[in-house]
């Protein structure tokens, strides 16, 4: 028994869990195993739970004890507060009254005499004031009359900096005339002068900012900021140094788009020396930056925005056409591209930096004129997405705050948002475009299939050496979805590949399809010429059968490769819900090579969907990719189950395709027996009026005779049938066909299931172990299982032939005729029956066609015309009982 204090620590636990189950796995004390077999003593485990079963009775007892105290301490306390409450009020009413009392006793202590000298006094403090205001006001009127002269005159002494304070000075004066008649035309005037001003600063400010004089621009930013010209200031320097880089790009001659110059370069080739230059003339700025501006940060953010913004062709504009040139094979080429923009990114955010620690923390850092940061502010506003999952915030912590100083709550610069917005169309397309690329190499893969006719002996070795090459090219695709996307494309990767996968398994399936009606194929026979000589199988069957066989054995193939695929997809998509979940919880972690204006972007874009996070979820809770816990513990839980297929289509269609094969090794397999069959329908036997029961002689003596034999083809069908094992017999080392049991024909997963069982419970020391079929759950096949499973789809198939297409192309039966072929079909049924096959539709026609005419007639009128049985209704057509 435990003791209180360890009785109140165990019920102290419970709050630490938020499954019963793994509470009590860790309360109990279990000696540790590491090969992990539980081999712990039961009485001793129940001694543990009898001890925990007491320590909760104990806790609850404690737990009730407590709560009835505190409804007795609430049900005492309840009256004493509403008397406290009254109290209360009462003695707020009593204060309200000493307070009022005291304040007129305060005024009636002041003399009459005493109130009116203050009021006197407060009434002439009130007409200076105005006064005073009356004075600004006509000092401002007289100066605003000689202002047009004063500034005039100090442009044409070039005193440039007193003539933008005397502007300035005007300036703040304008709120006097604000709501006045006035406003309007000081308004003009001061907009006038400014504009004069700043005509005669352009010439000298464009001279200064080429011969890169930065104490000048300093001056001149000094004089445009006092007449509210910064953003025209910033506007001349920014034309003027970026005009290099712009013209670099204007006049950039290039093959693959703008026209497709014949002898230009590369978009690819260009894209790099165009960063290269642009890189260089940052570096070359930041120090003058630096100098003339006092937020050099957001200037430089300004300045790349600018100079990206005022190229011409716009960069979406080229990467539009680039697109359009490469066609198909344009993803690619547009990733070489965005690389090239990343890696210029991650220089300008180093060039950031350094501007950052070399210039002082000063407050005009984060203020910045008004229209700047509106505007700012609206552009940022403007690239918002609806596809903000609820609950998400934006990350938008900026280069200033990152290095933890007191400007952590500056706006983010956006130049790398104006540089990765063109990408964006093509990035949210990425699905398209990925299937696209896949499709043209899945051309070029097959292209030296249709230049030549293939023999369809090459055909199983040409399936597996394309479907190497078809997941080579798949691979691929997930590096590509990372560079491109980082990981937000991975849903459209995963539709991409799949609906890849299937169109070339249904390719493959049409063209088996296709190739049962093409020419005569010969395949060596590696059976022995005595070992099935009896058989009735032609060169063109065996060599039928092999070619199905070696493809099943190609789909096997192919469905082991898909699975690797499959396990390699998975990986990708849970390191990618992975670095999603890291994101999540740490708002800094940027995404691998992307900016943080990039990764702003793919987050508020239509590909962070409700279906990407349903599928990472997905990932995450497959049990295939996790090790489980170790723990020396006993867990309550069940062993993983498989994991689900990402590849739906793509399983069905090479699921569709083993099917297809598998029809055709069943049809040549059974063309022997369904020859037999051919003119079984024509048998004058059908015909005969004698009654086959009995035989009349000479002498008129009925004889009586033994049971109808049965006909010739029958026998023939029969004796096929009997030795459809030892066929199989033969190919029972080829594991093809132990792939795609499940797709087999006529086989019911119960009858397949129970096969199996059944040989699990007799195994057998000199049975083949096979590798399991990847569409079904992992289970040991041998031989035995495999042969009854193809023994049971052939029967099932040949019967259904018989009974939906031989029986019925009868045109009549006599009573004789009926005899024999109810002793047909009794012979057919106990022969089908020693192969485990029982047929219902075999039955019917063994029934019906062997009733005496009274008893057929009687069942079929006793019969509904509507719920009639097909196999009756037909009988009964034969029998002459309608």
């Amino acid at each position: 028994m435990s003791t209180p204090s360890s009785t109140t620590h165990i019920v102290d636990t419970l709050q630490q869990y938020e499954d019963a189950v793994s509470w009590i796995n860790d309360t109990l004390i279990l000696p540790d195993d590491d090969e992990l077999t539980f081999t712990v003593d039961l009485t001793e485990l129940e001694q543990q739970i009898n001890q925990l079963l007491t320590a909760l009775d104990i806790g609850s007892e404690d737990t009730s004890t407590h709560l009835e105290r505190l409804i007795d301490d609430v049900s005492r306390g309840i009256p004493r507060l509403a008397y406290d409450l009254h109290f209360m009020k009462d003695g707020a009413s009593t204060l309200q009254n000493a307070l009022v009392a005291v304040l007129q006793r305060s005024r009636d202590a002041v003399p009459k005499e005493t109130s009116i000298a203050l009021d006197n006094l407060h009434q002439l403090d009130t007409i200076k004031g105005r006064m005073e205001a009356a004075r600004e006001v006509l000092r401002e009127a007289e100066s605003w009359s000689t202002l047009e002269h004063e500034v005039t005159a100090l442009i044409a002494e070039k005193s440039y900096a007193k003539a933008a304070e005397r502007l300035s000075d005007a300036n703040k004066s304008m709120v006097v005339w604000q709501n006045t008649i006035e406003y309007d035309p000081r308004r003009t005037l001061m907009v006038n002068l400014q504009n004069q001003l700043e005509a005669a600063l352009s010439t000298a400010l464009l001279s200064a900012i080429n011969a890169q004089d930065s104490a000048a621009c300093k001056n001149y930013f000094a004089i445009f900021s006092d007449i509210q010209r910064e953003s025209e200031f910033r506007n001349y320097y920014y034309a003027s140094r970026r005009s290099p880089v712009v013209s670099l790009w204007h006049t950039a001659s290039l093959s693959d788009c703008d026209g497709q110059e014949p002898d230009g370069v590369l978009f690819t080739d260009f894209l790099p020396r165009f960063y290269s230059n642009f890189a260089t003339l940052l570096n070359n700025e930041r120090s003058s930056i630096s100098s003339i501006f006092p937020n050099p940060v957001i200037t430089t953010s300004q300045f790349i925005s600018s100079t990206m913004s005022s190229l011409q062709p716009a960069m979406s504009q080229r990467l539009v056409a680039f697109s359009m040139y490469y066609g198909d094979a344009a993803l690619p080429q547009l990733i070489v591209a965005l690389r090239a923009t990343e890696e210029f990114a991650t220089g300008v955010e180093k060039v950031m930096e350094k501007i950052q620690f070399a210039s002082p923390m000063l407050p005009s850092m984060t203020s910045g004129s008004s229209a700047e940061r509106t505007s700012t502010h609206r552009r940022r506003q403007s690239r918002m997405s609806i596809s903000l999952r609820p609950g998400q915030h934006r990350s938008t912590s900026n280069p200033i705050g990152t290095f933890g100083t007191a400007n952590s709550t500056t706006e983010p610069m956006e130049w790398d948002q104006e540089m990765f917005q063109p990408f964006l169309d093509f990035q949210v397309d990425y699905g398209s475009l990925e299937r696209r690329f896949l499709e043209q190499s899945l051309f070029k893969i097959i292209a030296s299939d249709t230049r030549e006719k293939v023999q369809a002996t090459d055909r199983p070795r040409l399936f597996r050496e394309r479907a190497v090459d078809i997941f080579g090219a798949a691979e691929d695709s997930m590096n590509r979805c990372k560079l491109f996307t980082h990981g937000y494309g991975a849903a459209g990767l995963l539709q991409t590949l799949d609906g890849f996968f299937q169109s070339f398994f249904d390719m493959w399936t049409a063209d088996v399809q296709s190739e049962s009606h093409g020419p005569p194929s010969v395949f060596n026979n590696t059976i022995s010429d005595g070992e099935l000589a009896d058989l009735d199988y032609t060169a063109q069957d065996w060599s039928d059968i092999q070619l199905s066989l070696h493809l099943l054995a190609s789909a096997r193939s192919v469905s082991d490769r898909l699975s690797v695929f499959e396990t390699k997809l998975r990986n990708y998509l849970s390191q990618v819900a992975s670095h999603f979940k890291f994101a999540v919880n740490d708002p800094n972690n940027l995404l691998t090579g992307a900016t943080r204006g990039e990764s702003q972007l793919l987050e508020q874009s239509t590909l962070n969907s409700a279906e990407l996070h349903s599928l990472l979820r997905f990932v995450e809770n497959d049990p295939s990719i996790k090790d489980p816990p170790f723990s020396s513990s006993v867990r309550l839980q069940a062993p993983p189950s498989p994991p689900e297929p990402l590849l739906k289509s793509a399983r069905k269609a090479l699921s569709n395709f083993a099917l297809t094969c598998q029809n055709a090794l069943i049809k040549t397999i059974l063309t022997p027996l369904r020859n037999h069959l051919s003119s079984y329908p024509s048998l004058p036997a059908w015909r005969l009026s004698v009654d086959p029961n009995s035989s009349t002689s000479r002498n008129d003596l009925k004889v009586p005779t033994f049971s109808l034999s049965p006909t010739e083809a029958v026998q023939r069908v029969a004796e096929g049938l009997l030795n459809l094992p030892r066929l199989f017999e033969v190919y029972a080392d080829d594991d093809a066909l132990a792939f795609g049991l499940e797709t087999l024909p006529f086989l019911e997963s119960d009858t397949l299931k129970s096969l199996t069982e059944q040989v699990q419970e007799t195994p057998n020391q000199t049975s083949h172990r096979r590798r399991p079929s990847t569409f079904m759950k992992p289970v040991a096949i041998d031989a035995e299982a495999v042969s009854s499973a193809w023994l049971i789809s052939l029967g099932h198939s040949f019967l259904q032939y018989l009974t939906s297409d031989i029986l019925p192309a009868i045109p009549s039966l006599t009573t004789s005729g009926a005899a024999q072929l109810a002793s047909d079909l009794e012979y057919l049924s106990n022969i089908v029956r020693a192969l485990n096959v029982e047929h219902a539709a075999l039955d019917k026609w063994k029934t019906y066609v062997s009733l005496p005419d009274e008893d057929g007639v009687k069942a079929f009128r006793e019969g509904d015309a509507q719920t009639i049985d097909p196999v009756l209704d037909r009988v009964s057509r034969l029998r002459g009982w309608r």
